[in-house]
């Protein structure tokens, strides 16, 4: 069995974190070759010394001149570069085979598009790379042979309960093939069942407190928004070609069914198990193949039941701001996430009430009429434009 080869874009982040997890199950099976951080010098320090990659990238200079040095204290031979160029090198060494997709927000796409571009198998757990460069993203992949597997456990889940011999473009061809339509699942995060009145006092504490999951803070507050399960409507129709009217969200608060595919004849297939991304990270890492994730084997009878509940979009509007982004198509989904990125940023900081985060978002598409996306240059325009105007409403906000 040959050896397959590894960069990580955002090791010591949680996918990281459980994607290092799985490799150290299999050590014959899998190498490190790339280790890629931002700002946490000293976990990544310590990750080296484990896997001893042959190339690590951190966020800035200084931080990479001190991991250098301790790292050529420790005699190891790893080669340390700081900055997004370094990241796309990362995503892109002739040597590497497969790169797991992990960085969070914007920053993440020019490394994943670089791996694209590069023809690799990218194992993507980073929204962004689709939600504001859909058609930029999946024409590299068609044109340069990339393969691409989704992290995500909901898009994981559609992905195993097609049939076999599916492959991510953008041919709508799954109606075709007898699927009806895609059922996204959503926990509902922790506001599922509160008063939406009370909403308006809602504390970051609160926000990033996820039920289920252990998530990054940012990815926390898109779940109490479910904004987060907005950007994965976007994902789901560009990974699997289906329109916005054959995707539907389905509330399910034990996170047990991950998604579900249904098929014409009225079957419906779903993928369940424990909430633990090892699960969708080891499916990817080892596809077609399956290995040990480390995950605990799933008890149906201790849990007992499984509820399903449509989303309240009046409760939810970041959902529904989602659904129009993807119905406008071209630049608005990149809107909608540059506008997000800020205005969860600014309700981090106590600068923005959590009610405000959707009319904040809502404003700046208002403001933008979609436009259409060709290349790399028109999304980061985009993103850009959004960025700026979302700023601009918060300061407006902040004088008022």
């Amino acid at each position: 069995m040959a050896t397959l080869n590894l960069t990580i874009l955002g090791s010591t982040g949680s996918i990281g974190l459980s994607t290092l997890d799985v490799v150290r199950r299999h050590p014959s099976r899998y190498r490190v070759e790339a280790l890629c951080a931002h700002r946490q010098a000293d976990l990544l320090f310590e990750q080296c010394c484990e896997f001893r990659p042959g190339y690590a990238v951190i966020g800035d200079a200084a931080r990479a001149d001190a991991l250098r040095s301790r790292l050529q204290a420790a005699g190891l031979t790893t080669e340390v570069e700081s900055g997004p160029e370094a990241l796309e090198r990362a995503a892109s060494l002739p040597q590497v085979d497969a790169v797991m997709a992990a960085i969070v927000g914007a920053a993440g796409l020019r490394p994943t598009l670089a791996a694209a571009k590069s023809g690799k198998r990218i194992l993507l757990a980073n929204k962004e790379a689709l939600v504001m460069a859909g058609p930029v993203f999946m024409h590299a992949v068609r044109e340069h042979g990339a393969v691409l597997l989704p992290i995500d456990s909901e898009h994981n889940a559609i992905f195993q309960s097609l049939p076999d011999d599916f492959q991510s473009d953008l041919s709508n061809s799954l109606p075709a093939r007898g699927v009806r339509r895609l059922l996204l699942t959503a926990s509902g995060g922790p506001f599922r069942q509160r008063d939406p009145a009370s909403l308006v006092s809602v504390t970051p504490e609160q926000a990033v407190a996820h039920p289920n999951w252990s998530m990054g803070r940012k990815i926390s507050v898109d779940s109490a928004t479910m904004m987060n399960k907005g950007l994965e409507v976007i994902e789901a129709h560009w990974l699997f070609g289906m329109d916005a009217d054959r995707i539907d969200v389905v509330i399910h608060p034990q996170s047990v069914v991950h998604s579900m595919v249904e098929y014409v004849d009225g079957s419906v297939i779903a993928q369940l198990g424990n909430p633990d991304m090892r699960t969708p990270i080891a499916h990817a890492l080892a596809y077609p193949e399956r290995i040990d994730a480390g995950v605990a084997p799933l008890d149906l009878f201790r849990i007992g039941r499984l509820d399903f509940e449509a989303p309240d979009f009046g409760r939810f509007p970041c959902l529904a701001l989602a659904f129009r982004a993807l119905r406008a198509g071209g630049s608005a989904p990149a809107t909608l996430n540059a506008a997000n990125e800020v205005a969860v940023e600014a309700f981090l900081n106590g600068k923005l009430g959590f009610t405000e985060i959707a009319p904040l978002i809502s404003a700046t598409l208002d403001a933008l009429p979609a436009r259409p996306l060709d290349t790399l240059d028109d999304v980061l325009a985009a993103d850009e434009a959004a960025r700026g105007l979302a700023r601009a409403h918060l300061a407006d906000r902040a004088a008022a």
